[in-house]
C-alpha cells in the first residue's frame, strides 16, 4: 500500500531546507530529493513552495547563491548556508524539536 506525502506545516519548508543545507551546498532538485529520500517518500517538498523558501531565504540573507553546472551537465543554481543561516538554522531546529514534542505529548496522552 502507497503512504501518502505528509502536508508540511508552515514553516516547515524553511527549516528543511537549512538542515539540508547543513550538509553542503545543493541545487533545488538536490534539496527535493534529499528530502525525500531521509523521509523514505514520507515528505516531499512541492517545487514551486521549495523555489519560494530558497529565494525568501536568500532574500533574508541565510543562504547564498550561484549558477554552476550539475552531475548531468546542466546549467543549475547552487545554495549554501551563510553563517547567518547556520545560526538561524540551528535556532529553528531547537524550536521544531520543542514543538514536535509538545505535539507528540497530546497526541500521545491517555
Amino acid at each position: 500500500m502507497a503512504r501518502e506525502s505528509l502536508d508540511l506545516v508552515h514553516g516547515t519548508v524553511d527549516v528543511l531546507i537549512l538542515r539540508t543545507l547543513a550538509w553542503g551546498p545543493m541545487h533545488g532538485y538536490g534539496i527535493k530529493t534529499f528530502v525525500r529520500d531521509r523521509t523514505s517518500g514520507a515528505i516531499t517538498i512541492e517545487s514551486a513552495a521549495l523555489y519560494q523558501a530558497l529565494h525568501r531565504l536568500e532574500k533574508k540573507k541565510l543562504v547564498r547563491a550561484w549558477w554552476g553546472q550539475s552531475d548531468t551537465n546542466r546549467r543549475a543554481k547552487y545554495y549554501e548556508l551563510t553563517a547567518a543561516g547556520k545560526r538561524h538554522s540551528q535556532s529553528r531546529l531547537d524550536t521544531m524539536r520543542e514543538y514536535v514534542g509538545a505535539l507528540m505529548r497530546v497526541l500521545e496522552a491517555k
